[in-house]
């Protein structure tokens, strides 16, 4: 296919959040394009777009409607024309689109592990009880409280840089951030130590970075397919499919990790009471190729081992 690259004068625009993170993830998505198209980087635009979730922070997600605030105002965006492409943390992203939008094209997957932060504590084992820690995420909430129901979690949202002004504060003596957004920033020496996957399972699609684009975009489409990567399109294939079965959002504790061994699929799934109280969880084996029927499978049997109306509890 021929297609009409993008220049200086008529530049591809690439949307995002403000968020330094959110920026970061902008330009190596810019710098990779540049790179497979051997194009200078003043033939691409980043836009950044304020969301609603960017814009009120003083409230828990699922108050305020869950992950589409993170989203809905860029997608807009895309579907009026204003910007080309748009860059997503996978992890915000609901599993239903908007008519009009593709979703598949990811970068190469970053370190998927939570990473424990406080400037008191090494640990969770080392925490004394009743220590405050700081989260705005269900999943980390429950996790948690299953883990040391002895502690006391307060809501903590905001940017990285935020969250750790807050820790300064003493809003709280510990917090949880994503490696894979430290890695980013070049801030890895922040983390006091990363959380093994046994010890606390990510978020569904965490450590991964997804572009959007419309569906009718010719141009988009053949540019974003240099891009792509493979393996982690096949990762999270399985992941979305388990959140997907699940019905999943921000209100419900919900963390999956599928990893690659040779052409076979490890598919690791849990899903929690947000108090922590209970908690189920399993895995499957299984071809590359059966990854998204693999991640339906291990949901069901979740569902049914917590039984009817177990995310319907809201504690």
């Amino acid at each position: 296919m021929t297609i009409s690259l993008p220049t200086p004068a008529s530049p591809l625009k690439i949307g995002t959040r403000g968020s330094p993170l959110a920026l970061a993830q902008a330009n190596e998505t810019r710098d990779r394009l540049a790179a497979a198209w051997n194009l200078p980087h003043e033939a691409f635009q980043i836009v950044v777009i304020k969301t609603t979730g960017d814009k009120i922070i003083d409230r828990p997600l699922k108050e305020i409607g869950g992950k589409g605030l993170f989203t809905k105002e860029i997608e807009d965006a895309m579907l009026r024309g204003d910007i080309d492409i748009a860059v997503h943390s996978m992890k915000d992203m609901p599993v239903e689109q908007p008519g009009g939008l593709t979703l598949n094209c990811y970068l190469p997957r970053e370190d998927t592990r939570d990473a424990f932060v406080s400037m008191r504590f090494d640990g969770l084992t080392t925490l004394p009880e009743g220590t405050v820690v700081g989260t705005s995420s269900l999943r980390r909430r429950a996790q948690l409280l299953h883990f040391r129901s002895d502690l006391q979690v307060v809501e903590f949202r905001g940017n990285v840089q935020t969250r750790l002004g807050k820790l300064e504060n003493g809003v709280a003596a510990a917090t949880f951030l994503a490696m894979a957004g430290l890695n980013r920033l070049g801030m890895d020496e922040i983390a006091t130590k990363p959380i093994a996957h046994e010890e606390m399972l990510p978020a569904v699609a965490q450590g991964a970075i997804g572009i959007e684009w419309r569906e009718d975009d010719a141009r988009a489409t053949e540019m974003l397919s240099r891009i792509h990567h493979v393996e982690t399109g096949q990762r999270l294939a399985a992941e979305r499919a388990f959140l997907a079965e699940l019905d999943g959002s921000c209100e419900t504790p919900i963390a999956g990790l599928a990893m690659l061994e040779g052409d076979q699929l490890w598919l690791r799934g849990q899903i929690l009471r947000p108090d922590g109280g209970q908690c189920y969880e399993g895995e499957r084996w299984g071809s590359i190729a059966d990854g998204a029927e693999m991640g339906r499978d291990l949901a069901r049997a979740l569902l049914s081992e917590a039984g009817e109306g177990f995310f319907d509890w809201r504690g």
